[in-house]
């Protein structure tokens, strides 16, 4: 296994979109032709699925230096009321383009930090969206919070606006790895907000820990689980740290290159903290995500009803994924658009009564059918043949697999492609071979993180 990670461990995309955001068309996407699928998209979906809506609340108090997400660091909270009434004149430019209220499945606040935000403006936001929209009749509403800046207010007046979904950033107990990464928080601070949480009536609440942070050892990434274990989250999001500081700057450059954990160090903190969740009851999810038996996401998984998209894993997908605030991504299935990341920019259009995207991509024949077999090895960790590929793109992917095939981690038939458990770890590997925008644009620069 050792010479395998070695040999398949190489900058790779996450797939939470393809084409992945690097090979979106140079060119972008005319604001006309996204709203086009947009209106497409909703026609077909809104009164089958409903439709998403991610927001994003960019807003933190300090810079944590592991994030890699579009923030905005400040101390002044006088800038939530005018950063919400723009998120909701955004909506409003969306639900002037349909011709029926929309009905959202699933709502999911992102950041940031969305509980920087006081529980009035949290209201005045959730109640705002809601003017102009119904919820689906199967409704998931989840937003991430800060231990140290979550109160039992928030978490109550989030779950009476519907929430019953949250998930608390942890990343790791240790002391040393929380300085290096300016993250102070204490265990008893999280059990605090947890307990609180269940005390209100939360049915699903995840905890996210990051394995490769620096000065990490499998001392403190035992700690660090076994803390997670005592509290019972029904979720675990398990992810490897992305060192990408030639795309986040300053922020991603707090610590030296050589305090992180090497390749066979961090794929074994991986393998530990994988068979931890396992003693404990935890069920694999798709890549990085881990469940109990009685989630939700676990249930989507077992009748293949998983989902991927700029969210994460979820338990149901629709077609319309809508992202409000500055720098969201939107989804209408047959293309994708990406808002200004600057708050002032974004601000600028959308007070203009433009649709605030600044670069986006409309996907072609081939990129659906591609994108497919990407989602299904991402969610189900297996694709069919039958899914749209001509007999010359399948002959290449397989001579792409091959090397995969012989080192024992995919099988390879007639009629599907299946990821063996032991290729599990591999699947971003996997997905590469299918992934024709990455093969006919090879970057000359390094500009994703390692696959494993």
């Amino acid at each position: 296994m050792k010479n395998l990670i070695q040999k398949y461990n190489i900058p790779g995309p996450r797939y939470t979109s393809y084409p992945t955001v690097p090979f979106w068309d140079k060119e972008g996407i005319a604001l006309e032709d996204w709203k086009t699928t947009v209106k497409k998209s909703f026609i077909e979906s809104n009164d089958i699925e409903g439709i998403s809506l991610y927001i994003h609340l960019p807003f933190c108090e300090s810079l944590c230096t592991f994030c890699a997400c579009h923030k905005k660091i400040t101390k002044r909270h006088e800038v939530e009321q005018p950063y919400i009434d723009t998120v909701l004149k955004e909506w409003d430019l969306y639900c002037d383009m349909f011709e029926a209220r929309p009905k959202i499945r699933e709502i999911h606040l992102g950041g940031g930090t969305p509980t920087f935000f006081s529980s009035e403006n949290l209201k005045k936001l959730i109640n705002g969206i809601f003017k102009r929209a119904d919820k689906f009749e199967v409704f998931d509403f989840s937003y991430e919070g800060h231990p140290n800046h979550t109160s039992e207010e928030q978490l109550q007046t989030l779950y009476n606006l519907g929430s019953r979904r949250n998930s608390f950033g942890i990343q790791d107990y240790d002391p040393k790895v929380q300085k290096a990464i300016h993250r102070i928080q204490s265990f008893e601070q999280v059990k605090k907000v947890h307990d609180l949480s269940r005390k209100i009536g939360y049915e699903s609440i995840s905890h996210d820990l990051i394995f490769g942070l620096p000065f990490q050892t499998e001392e403190s990434i035992r700690t660090t689980i076994k803390n997670t274990i005592a509290l019972k989250p029904d979720r675990i999001a398990y992810y490897s740290y992305a060192h990408v500081p030639w795309i986040k700057g300053v922020g991603q450059r707090g610590f030296d290159e050589n305090d992180l954990p090497k390749d066979d160090e961090k794929r074994y903190l991986y393998e530990l903290g994988k068979q931890l969740f396992f003693d404990n009851g935890y069920v694999e999810i798709g890549m990085d995500h881990f469940a109990l038996p009685s989630d939700s996401l676990h249930k989507a998984m077992e009748v293949k009803k998983l989902h991927r998209n700029f969210m994460g894993y979820t338990a149901g997908k629709t077609e319309l994924m809508i992202g409000l605030g500055m720098s969201s991504i939107s989804d209408s299935w047959y293309a994708f658009a990406q808002n200004e990341k600057d708050v002032d920019d974004y601000t600028e259009k959308v007070n203009k009564g433009v649709i605030p995207i600044f670069k986006g991509h409309l996907l072609t024949d081939k990129d659906l059918i591609i994108r497919k077999h990407i989602l299904n090895l991402m969610c189900n960790l297996e694709t069919t043949w039958n899914v749209g590929l001509d007999t010359k793109t399948k002959y290449e992917i397989v001579e792409r697999l091959q090397p995969i095939i012989d080192d024992g981690l995919v099988e390879v038939s007639d009629e599907k492609v299946k990821v063996k458990e032991e290729g599990r770890m591999f699947v971003r590997n996997i997905c590469m071979a299918f992934d024709l925008r990455l093969i006919e644009n090879k970057p000359e620069t390094r500009i994703f993180s390692m696959t494993i």
